[in-house]
């Protein structure tokens, strides 16, 4: 008899709390870390945070701190190049996504653990075992390290730009489309769908839209709920060994822009957006995620991204070909010029 085994590879720990970084000490050696330890950081990870982890860190005797601009395969192989004298333990990644991508992939290719410190709520990545590395040829997600343990400080991320915080609303929001592709996907081509992972993906989405209704009111509460909502998300994919409950279209359209228009916009803002014409495309109340955005401030259309109608239109047309093995509600065949418009101007993306 053939043994199908499903293998779920989950965070040791997870610590979440206001100002918990000043425990880090106690939290390495609950974890039993031991040195050499690598910290990777980002240009943007405001210095005191910097300071406070190199703190926590200083009864180690091996430690060395790297700087990586983003998360290209360069950066990864710079990062790599440095450890081959030093041959850590443990990596430690401190910042936004890009940072934590670079963290976690490197920590895969070493087999080393890897510990999550986001300061940024902007996106899933800063829990799941899969990174979007730059330069690989595709730009989808590669398998990574799941993180040995994350840790997570409510005062830290919600004093990350409000930009960075819409974003991971927008990503985290993307999860209602994410899993209506995949059962569709399970119905027509005999995909494996897991029901307790799609549940867990969608719970993180509505967490997500519960932040959009309070963040005015109560910022940490919100940003405490939207990390909780990433870290979920981060464990679904994690449990179903793909990042499938927490992409669908919405992401190939968001992966599609930004390979016509590079850096020009947020991973979660494009999925934001992609998400409202996914969910119209889905028939399903695409008009709320719309006003659940435009409420907390994030762009709905293209022109607040300043990206021409003509890329939205073109990245419509070309998503379902970033993953053609994904199959989601665009089909094998995906949209045609003119139903890519229509799409795009209906939801009042484009005018």
């Amino acid at each position: 008899m053939e043994i199908h085994e499903h293998i779920i590879d989950l965070p040791k720990k997870v610590y979440v709390g206001n100002g918990i970084l000043g425990k880090l000490k106690d939290y390495l050696f609950q974890l039993n870390v031991v040195d050499p330890v690598l910290v990777i950081s980002g240009p943007n990870v405001r210095k005191i945070i910097v300071n406070e982890i190199m703190k926590g860190l200083n009864e180690m005797n091996s430690l060395e701190l790297i700087e990586v601009t983003d998360s290209s395969i360069d950066e990864v192989n710079k990062v790599e190049e440095k450890m081959k004298k030093f041959s850590p333990r443990f990596i430690l990644g401190i910042g936004g996504g890009k940072t934590i991508d670079v963290a976690k992939y490197v920590a895969y290719r070493l087999n080393v653990n890897f510990i999550s410190i986001p300061t940024a709520p902007s996106h899933d990545g800063i829990t799941s075992p899969f990174a979007s590395i730059k330069g690989l040829g595709k730009p989808v997600s590669v398998k990574a390290k799941m993180p040995y343990a994350i840790i997570a400080d409510i005062d830290v991320l919600s004093a990350a730009p409000r930009r960075l915080i819409n974003a991971g609303i927008g990503d985290t929001i993307g999860k209602l489309v994410a899993v209506r592709d995949w059962k569709l996907a399970s119905k027509l081509t005999g995909e494996y769908y897991g029901d307790y992972t799609a549940s867990l993906a969608l719970l993180s989405a509505k967490h997500a839209l519960n932040c959009t209704k309070i963040i005015h009111r109560d910022l940490k509460y919100s940003v405490r709920l939207l990390t909780e909502a990433l870290i979920s998300s981060g464990v679904a994919m994690g449990m179903a060994g793909s990042t499938r409950p927490a992409s669908g279209s919405e992401h190939l359209f968001a992966h599609a822009v930004d390979l016509l228009q590079p850096n020009l916009a947020m991973h979660g803002e494009l999925v934001g957006i992609g998400t409202i014409i996914m969910a119209y495309i889905h028939g399903i109340r695409w008009k709320d995620i719309r006003n659940a955005l435009n409420k907390i401030g994030s762009p709905t259309t293209a022109k607040e991204l300043g990206i021409p109608n003509e890329v939205i239109i073109r990245a419509l047309t070309i998503a379902h070909t970033i993953r053609p093995e994904r199959y989601t509600i665009l089909g094998d065949r995906g949209l045609t010029w003119g139903s890519a418009e229509k799409v795009a101007r209906d939801t009042g993306v484009i005018d």
